[in-house]
Protein backbone atom coordinates (compact mmCIF):
# COMPACT_ATOMS: atom_id res chain seq x y z
CA UNK A 1 0.00 0.00 0.00
CA UNK A 2 2.69 2.22 0.79
CA UNK A 3 4.36 1.69 -2.55
CA UNK A 4 1.53 2.80 -4.54
CA UNK A 5 0.98 6.39 -2.47
CA UNK A 6 4.58 7.14 -3.09
CA UNK A 7 3.95 6.14 -6.37
CA UNK A 8 1.00 8.57 -6.55
CA UNK A 9 2.48 11.46 -4.74
CA UNK A 10 5.82 11.37 -7.13
CA UNK A 11 4.43 10.23 -10.80
CA UNK A 12 2.45 13.55 -11.61
CA UNK A 13 3.38 17.44 -11.49
CA UNK A 14 -0.29 17.80 -10.86
CA UNK A 15 0.63 17.07 -7.26
CA UNK A 16 3.40 19.05 -6.45
CA UNK A 17 2.52 21.09 -4.06
CA UNK A 18 -0.17 23.54 -4.68
CA UNK A 19 0.24 27.68 -4.50
CA UNK A 20 -1.91 29.47 -1.87
CA UNK A 21 -5.24 30.05 -3.62
CA UNK A 22 -7.28 32.87 -3.69
CA UNK A 23 -9.67 32.78 -1.31
CA UNK A 24 -13.49 33.89 -2.79
CA UNK A 25 -15.60 36.50 -0.44
CA UNK A 26 -17.81 33.91 0.63
CA UNK A 27 -15.06 32.06 2.83
CA UNK A 28 -13.29 35.36 3.92
CA UNK A 29 -16.83 36.52 5.47
CA UNK A 30 -17.91 33.23 6.77
CA UNK A 31 -14.16 33.23 8.49
CA UNK A 32 -14.99 36.67 9.56
CA UNK A 33 -17.67 35.69 11.16
CA UNK A 34 -18.73 37.65 14.50
CA UNK A 35 -20.00 34.33 15.76
CA UNK A 36 -16.69 32.91 16.00
CA UNK A 37 -15.70 32.68 19.32
CA UNK A 38 -12.05 34.59 20.24
CA UNK A 39 -10.06 31.32 21.57
CA UNK A 40 -11.41 29.45 17.93
CA UNK A 41 -10.35 32.49 16.48
CA UNK A 42 -6.24 32.79 18.17
CA UNK A 43 -5.81 29.62 16.52
CA UNK A 44 -6.85 30.96 12.39
CA UNK A 45 -2.75 31.63 12.52
CA UNK A 46 -2.03 28.01 12.98
CA UNK A 47 -5.05 26.23 10.94
CA UNK A 48 -5.20 28.88 7.93
CA UNK A 49 -9.16 28.19 7.70
CA UNK A 50 -9.52 30.32 4.65
CA UNK A 51 -6.88 29.20 2.43
CA UNK A 52 -7.78 25.37 3.34
CA UNK A 53 -11.34 25.49 2.83
CA UNK A 54 -10.64 27.37 -0.67
CA UNK A 55 -7.92 25.02 -1.39
CA UNK A 56 -10.39 22.06 -1.06
CA UNK A 57 -12.86 24.76 -3.01
CA UNK A 58 -15.91 24.47 -0.38
CA UNK A 59 -18.72 26.74 -2.30
CA UNK A 60 -21.62 27.98 -0.56
CA UNK A 61 -24.17 25.89 -2.15
CA UNK A 62 -22.48 22.63 -1.50
CA UNK A 63 -23.64 20.08 0.39
CA UNK A 64 -20.40 19.51 3.01
CA UNK A 65 -19.98 16.93 5.48
CA UNK A 66 -17.77 17.43 8.54
CA UNK A 67 -16.32 14.39 9.95
CA UNK A 68 -15.82 14.32 13.74
CA UNK A 69 -16.10 17.95 14.30
CA UNK A 70 -14.79 17.69 17.57
CA UNK A 71 -15.67 20.97 19.40
CA UNK A 72 -16.80 22.57 16.53
CA UNK A 73 -13.84 24.23 15.89
CA UNK A 74 -14.43 24.62 12.14
CA UNK A 75 -18.19 24.54 12.83
CA UNK A 76 -18.66 27.84 13.78
CA UNK A 77 -16.87 28.59 10.00
CA UNK A 78 -18.91 25.79 7.70
CA UNK A 79 -22.09 26.49 9.42
CA UNK A 80 -22.59 30.06 8.58
CA UNK A 81 -20.58 29.40 5.13
CA UNK A 82 -23.65 26.89 4.08
CA UNK A 83 -26.32 28.69 5.96
CA UNK A 84 -28.17 30.43 2.95
CA UNK A 85 -27.84 28.41 -0.14
CA UNK A 86 -25.72 24.76 1.19
CA UNK A 87 -25.98 22.41 4.04
CA UNK A 88 -23.39 21.12 6.32
CA UNK A 89 -23.29 17.44 8.35
CA UNK A 90 -21.40 17.44 11.69
CA UNK A 91 -20.80 13.64 11.41
CA UNK A 92 -19.20 11.75 14.37
CA UNK A 93 -19.96 9.27 17.17
CA UNK A 94 -23.79 9.95 18.32
CA UNK A 95 -23.37 9.47 21.51
CA UNK A 96 -20.49 11.52 22.60
CA UNK A 97 -19.16 12.63 19.32
CA UNK A 98 -20.91 15.95 18.02
CA UNK A 99 -21.40 17.10 22.08
CA UNK A 100 -19.58 20.49 20.92
CA UNK A 101 -22.14 21.18 18.12
CA UNK A 102 -25.02 20.29 20.32
CA UNK A 103 -23.68 22.77 22.43
CA UNK A 104 -23.22 25.10 19.88
CA UNK A 105 -26.70 24.66 18.80
CA UNK A 106 -28.36 25.34 22.38
CA UNK A 107 -26.28 28.67 22.45
CA UNK A 108 -26.80 29.91 19.26
CA UNK A 109 -29.75 28.62 17.51
CA UNK A 110 -29.89 30.96 14.85
CA UNK A 111 -26.39 30.18 13.42
CA UNK A 112 -26.27 26.51 13.91
CA UNK A 113 -30.25 25.37 14.23
CA UNK A 114 -29.36 24.23 10.26
CA UNK A 115 -26.70 22.05 11.34
CA UNK A 116 -27.56 18.77 10.49
CA UNK A 117 -26.26 16.14 12.75
CA UNK A 118 -25.54 12.33 11.60
CA UNK A 119 -23.75 9.57 13.52
CA UNK A 120 -20.67 8.42 12.01
CA UNK A 121 -19.91 5.52 11.48
CA UNK A 122 -23.88 4.99 11.98
CA UNK A 123 -24.68 1.89 13.43
CA UNK A 124 -28.06 -0.15 13.27
CA UNK A 125 -31.20 2.52 14.03
CA UNK A 126 -28.90 5.28 13.58
CA UNK A 127 -29.10 7.96 11.27
CA UNK A 128 -25.97 8.61 8.71
CA UNK A 129 -25.41 10.75 5.90
CA UNK A 130 -26.99 9.55 2.27
CA UNK A 131 -24.83 7.76 0.15
CA UNK A 132 -24.00 10.08 -2.81
CA UNK A 133 -25.47 12.74 -1.04
CA UNK A 134 -22.15 15.81 -0.27
CA UNK A 135 -20.18 17.89 -2.63
CA UNK A 136 -17.20 18.00 -0.19
CA UNK A 137 -16.45 15.91 2.76
CA UNK A 138 -13.78 17.17 5.24
CA UNK A 139 -11.90 15.54 8.06
CA UNK A 140 -9.48 17.47 10.30
CA UNK A 141 -6.52 16.29 12.54
CA UNK A 142 -9.19 12.93 12.73
CA UNK A 143 -7.52 10.18 11.03
CA UNK A 144 -4.38 8.92 13.35
CA UNK A 145 -7.47 8.52 15.54
CA UNK A 146 -8.92 5.75 13.70
CA UNK A 147 -5.21 4.59 13.03
CA UNK A 148 -5.08 3.80 16.94
CA UNK A 149 -7.72 1.24 15.99
CA UNK A 150 -5.69 -0.51 13.44
CA UNK A 151 -5.44 -0.25 9.96
CA UNK A 152 -8.84 -2.17 9.00
CA UNK A 153 -10.53 0.83 11.02
CA UNK A 154 -8.86 3.53 9.17
CA UNK A 155 -9.78 1.86 5.67
CA UNK A 156 -13.32 1.43 6.84
CA UNK A 157 -13.14 4.96 7.59
CA UNK A 158 -12.44 6.28 4.17
CA UNK A 159 -14.38 3.50 2.18
CA UNK A 160 -17.32 5.07 4.52
CA UNK A 161 -16.50 8.80 3.12
CA UNK A 162 -16.35 7.52 -0.15
CA UNK A 163 -20.01 6.05 -0.03
CA UNK A 164 -20.78 9.99 1.29
CA UNK A 165 -19.91 11.57 -1.85
CA UNK A 166 -21.40 12.26 -5.15
CA UNK A 167 -19.70 11.29 -8.19
CA UNK A 168 -16.73 14.11 -8.56
CA UNK A 169 -16.74 14.96 -4.97
CA UNK A 170 -13.80 16.08 -3.17
CA UNK A 171 -12.46 14.90 0.30
CA UNK A 172 -10.00 17.19 2.02
CA UNK A 173 -7.91 16.09 4.98
CA UNK A 174 -5.76 17.60 7.32
CA UNK A 175 -3.21 15.75 9.37
CA UNK A 176 -0.50 15.48 11.61
CA UNK A 177 2.72 15.11 9.51
CA UNK A 178 4.98 12.05 10.67
CA UNK A 179 8.53 12.15 8.53
CA UNK A 180 8.47 9.27 5.76
CA UNK A 181 12.24 8.79 7.00
CA UNK A 182 10.24 7.53 10.64
CA UNK A 183 9.23 3.67 11.47
CA UNK A 184 5.83 3.37 10.76
CA UNK A 185 5.13 2.09 14.54
CA UNK A 186 5.54 5.88 15.63
CA UNK A 187 2.11 6.47 13.56
CA UNK A 188 0.53 3.79 16.39
CA UNK A 189 0.78 6.29 19.24
CA UNK A 190 2.30 9.30 18.09
CA UNK A 191 -0.86 11.26 16.75
CA UNK A 192 1.28 11.76 14.00
CA UNK A 193 0.72 9.78 10.07
CA UNK A 194 3.06 9.65 7.00
CA UNK A 195 1.33 11.46 4.15
CA UNK A 196 1.97 7.82 2.19
CA UNK A 197 -0.20 6.01 4.90
CA UNK A 198 -2.83 8.72 4.32
CA UNK A 199 -2.82 8.75 0.87
CA UNK A 200 -2.67 5.33 0.87
CA UNK A 201 -5.84 4.65 2.92
CA UNK A 202 -7.53 7.06 0.71
CA UNK A 203 -6.87 5.26 -2.91
CA UNK A 204 -7.50 1.97 -1.32
CA UNK A 205 -10.96 3.33 -0.86
CA UNK A 206 -11.16 4.18 -4.48
CA UNK A 207 -10.14 8.11 -4.24
CA UNK A 208 -7.66 9.90 -6.51
CA UNK A 209 -4.88 12.58 -5.09
CA UNK A 210 -5.78 15.17 -6.52
CA UNK A 211 -3.40 18.02 -5.12
CA UNK A 212 -1.24 18.89 -1.97
CA UNK A 213 -0.48 21.97 -0.40
CA UNK A 214 1.81 23.29 2.62
CA UNK A 215 -0.66 26.02 3.68
CA UNK A 216 -0.71 23.70 7.21
CA UNK A 217 3.14 23.54 7.28
CA UNK A 218 5.04 24.43 10.70
CA UNK A 219 8.37 23.61 9.98
CA UNK A 220 9.64 24.28 13.62
CA UNK A 221 7.44 20.51 14.87
CA UNK A 222 10.08 17.82 14.68
CA UNK A 223 7.32 14.91 15.41
CA UNK A 224 8.86 13.49 18.08
CA UNK A 225 7.67 15.02 21.10
CA UNK A 226 7.65 13.40 24.49
CA UNK A 227 3.98 13.13 24.79
CA UNK A 228 3.19 13.03 21.01
CA UNK A 229 1.51 15.69 19.09
CA UNK A 230 -0.40 16.48 22.68
CA UNK A 231 2.56 17.99 23.71
CA UNK A 232 2.30 21.12 21.63
CA UNK A 233 -0.77 23.59 21.91
CA UNK A 234 -3.35 24.01 22.10
CA UNK A 235 -2.96 20.19 24.56
CA UNK A 236 0.24 21.05 26.29
CA UNK A 237 -0.16 17.56 27.54
CA UNK A 238 3.09 18.54 29.93
CA UNK A 239 1.40 20.79 31.59
CA UNK A 240 3.82 24.06 32.58
CA UNK A 241 6.76 21.94 31.45
CA UNK A 242 8.67 23.74 28.58
CA UNK A 243 5.26 25.15 27.91
CA UNK A 244 7.22 28.25 26.48
CA UNK A 245 9.09 26.52 24.62
CA UNK A 246 6.18 24.53 22.66
CA UNK A 247 3.94 27.50 22.60
CA UNK A 248 7.09 29.59 20.19
CA UNK A 249 6.69 25.93 18.51
CA UNK A 250 3.48 26.52 17.73
CA UNK A 251 0.90 23.90 16.29
CA UNK A 252 1.77 20.64 14.47
CA UNK A 253 3.19 20.66 10.97
CA UNK A 254 0.47 19.19 8.69
CA UNK A 255 -0.60 17.60 5.90
CA UNK A 256 -3.19 19.20 3.29
CA UNK A 257 -4.29 16.78 0.98
CA UNK A 258 -7.37 16.83 -1.75
CA UNK A 259 -8.88 13.85 -2.99
CA UNK A 260 -11.25 13.61 -5.66
CA UNK A 261 -13.89 10.36 -6.23
CA UNK A 262 -14.00 9.82 -9.95
CA UNK A 263 -16.86 10.11 -11.81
Amino acid sequence: MHRLACSLLLAAPALVAASTPQVPAAITAAVAAPTRTAANVARDRYRHPAQTLAFFGVKPGDTVVEVWPGGGWYSEILAPLTARAGSYYAAGPWEKGLNGVRGLQAKDAATYGKVKLAAFPAEAGQTGVPDGSADVVLTFRNVHNWRFGGEDRARAMFAAMYRMLKPGGTLGVVEHRLPESRPAAAEEKSGYMKTSSVVGFATAAGFKLAARSEINANPKDSADWPDGVWTLPPSYALKDKDRARYAAIGESDRMTLRFVKPK
